[in-house]
C-alpha cells in the first residue's frame, strides 16, 4: 500500500486545484438546478391550475374524435304512422346513396322492422307499440304507446330516459334515440365511405372488378367520353371527399413554402454581407440590420400572414409574403453569423493578391458559407411546408384554409383525418429530400 505523506499531498492539491478546491457552484450547482426544475414544475401546475383541468376535461371527446376519424355513420329513421306502418327515411346525403336498402335492416312479417346496429349481438326492433334494444346480453323494451317512452323493468346503465324520448348508448356501434312516433339509429362503420367514388357517380356502389372491366373493355356509359376518362373525373370531383380542391390546396402549400423560401434566401443573402462585422466595417449598417433581422423575425409568420391579408386578401399570395417576410429575417440573422465565424486566414490570402472584392468574395469567403447556407435554407424550406399549413387557416390559401373549414364543422373527422395523413406524407417526403440534398450538396452523410 502507497503512503502518502504531508508534504506530497499538498504537493498534489497544488498541482490540480480545480478538484480539491472546487467552487460552491461546482459542488452543488448540478443539485440546484434539479430543485430549481422542480420549483418550476410546481409553479407551473399551480400557475395552470392543471388538477382542475384535468378533471374537468372531458376526455369521452378524446374517443369519439379518434373513432370518426376512422369511421362513418348511417343514420336511419323509423317513423311510426298513424295507420301503425313504420316508414324508413335516410338523410338527405347519406353515404348509402339516394334509395337504399342495406341488408341489415329488415322488414319482419308482422310489421316490425328490425336493424342490426353490429355484429356483437347489438339490435334494435321497431314496432307500433314499442321498441326493443338488445345490447349488453339484454333486451330492453319501450314502450312507445302511451305520451312518452317508458322502459319496462329496470333501465340499464347504458340507457338514458327523458321527458321526450329514451337514449341508448351502444358505445363504438353507434346509438339510439327512442320518441313516441320515430326511432332515430346511428350506425356506425369503419373505413371511409366513398372515398373513391360519391353517391352521384356511374361507378357508385358497383363491385371493383366491374369497374375496372367497364373502364378497360365495358361499353361507354356516356358516348361522348371514355369510361377511364369519366372515372377519373368521378374520383377528382368527389362532391364528399373533394379529391380535387384537396390536392390543389396541397400543392398551394408546397408552393407557398417553395416560393417565399426562396425569395427571403434571395433578400437574406446580400443583406448578411452587409450585416457582417467582418465583411462590411460599417457598425451603423451592422446594426441597423441586424435589428431590422430582429424585427422580421420577432413577427410571427401568423400575424404578417393576417396582416398580408388584410392587404392583398385571402390566398397565396399572402401566404408566400408572410414567410418571405419572415424567412428574410431568419436567414439573415442565420447567414451574416455564419460570415462573421469564418476563418479569415483564406480571404486575407486571397487579398494579399490584389483580387477584386467580387473575387475575394468568391474563393475566400463562399466555400466556407455555402455549407452553412445549403443547411440552413433546406431546414427552413422543410419547416415552411408544416408552417404553410399553419398561417392557410387564417385565410392565406392553401390546404390549411381547408383544414380549418373541415374541423369547424365538427362533422367530418374523416375528413380532417384525410388531409392531416397528406400533410404528413408531404413532411415526411420534404425530410427526405432535404436530407438528401443537404448530404449531396455539402460532401456528407453515409454512404
Amino acid at each position: 500500500m502507497t503512503v502518502i505523506d504531508a508534504n506530497r499531498m499538498h504537493e498534489i492539491e497544488a498541482r490540480y486545484p480545480e478538484y480539491f478546491h472546487r467552487s460552491f457552484r461546482q459542488r452543488f450547482g448540478g443539485l440546484m438546478i434539479v430543485i430549481a426544475t422542480l420549483l418550476y414544475g410546481l409553479y407551473a401546475v399551480w400557475f395552470f391550475d392543471l388538477p382542475k383541468l384535468f378533471a374537468e376535461a372531458h376526455w369521452e371527446r378524446v374517443g369519439i374524435y379518434l373513432s370518426q376519424w376512422v369511421s362513418y355513420d348511417v343514420q336511419p329513421e323509423f317513423r311510426i304512422q298513424d295507420d301503425g306502418t313504420i316508414e324508413v327515411r335516410y338523410p338527405r346525403f347519406s353515404p348509402l346513396g339516394d334509395n337504399p336498402h342495406p341488408d341489415w335492416v329488415v322488414d319482419n312479417p308482422d310489421g316490425s322492422i328490425s336493424v342490426a346496429v353490429s355484429g356483437t349481438g347489438r339490435a334494435v326492433t321497431v314496432s307500433k307499440s314499442e321498441t326493443i334494444v338488445t345490447a349488453h346480453g339484454v333486451s330492453v323494451h319501450v314502450d312507445v304507446s302511451s305520451g312518452a317512452p317508458k322502459v319496462v323493468g329496470p333501465v340499464p346503465a347504458w340507457m338514458t330516459v327523458y321527458d321526450d324520448n329514451a337514449l341508448a348508448d351502444l358505445g363504438f356501434a353507434g346509438d339510439v334515440s327512442i320518441s313516441v312516433d320515430r326511432v332515430k339509429i346511428r350506425k356506425r362503420f369503419i373505413g371511409w365511405a366513398n372515398f373513391v367514388f360519391d353517391t352521384q357517380s356511374s361507378f357508385f356502389d358497383k363491385p371493383a372488378s366491374e369497374v375496372i372491366g367497364l373502364i378497360v373493355s365495358g361499353p361507354r356509359i356516356k358516348p361522348d367520353q371514355s369510361n377511364l376518362s369519366l372515372a377519373f373525373d368521378d374520383i377528382w370531383n368527389n362532391s364528399e371527399w373533394q379529391h380535387g380542391d384537396i390536392w390543389t390546396k396541397l400543392f398551394q402549400t408546397i408552393v407557398m413554402a417553395f416560393l417565399g423560401t426562396l425569395l427571403g434566401a434571395l433578400a437574406a443573402f446580400p443583406l448578411a454581407f452587409m450585416a457582417a462585422r467582418n465583411i462590411t466595417p460599417n457598425r451603423l449598417l451592422n446594426q441597423v440590420l441586424k435589428r431590422f433581422f430582429d424585427f422580421l423575425r420577432s413577427v410571427d409568420m401568423l400575424i404578417w400572414a393576417l396582416f398580408l391579408t388584410r392587404a392583398f386578401g385571402p390566398g397565396p399570395l399572402a401566404g408566400s409574403g408572410a414567410i418571405f417576410l419572415t424567412e428574410t429575417g431568419t436567414l439573415g440573422k442565420l447567414y451574416s453569423e455564419g460570415l462573421e465565424n469564418i476563418d479569415n486566414k483564406p480571404r486575407e490570402g486571397i487579398q494579399s493578391t490584389g483580387a477584386q472584392t467580387v473575387l475575394v468574395h468568391r474563393y475566400g469567403i463562399m466555400p466556407q458559407i455555402v455549407p452553412v447556407i445549403v443547411s440552413q435554407t433546406l431546414y427552413q424550406w422543410e419547416s415552411n411546408v408544416r408552417g404553410a399549413t399553419i398561417i392557410g387557416a387564417v385565410g392565406a390559401g392553401g390546404i390549411g384554409l381547408k383544414l380549418w373549414e373541415a374541423m369547424r364543422t365538427n362533422a367530418n373527422w374523416e375528413n380532417v383525418a384525410y388531409m392531416v395523413i397528406l400533410i404528413l406524407i408531404v413532411v415526411f417526403l420534404f425530410d427526405a429530400a432535404s436530407n438528401a440534398l443537404r448530404h449531396r450538396l455539402m460532401g456528407s452523410g453515409t454512404h
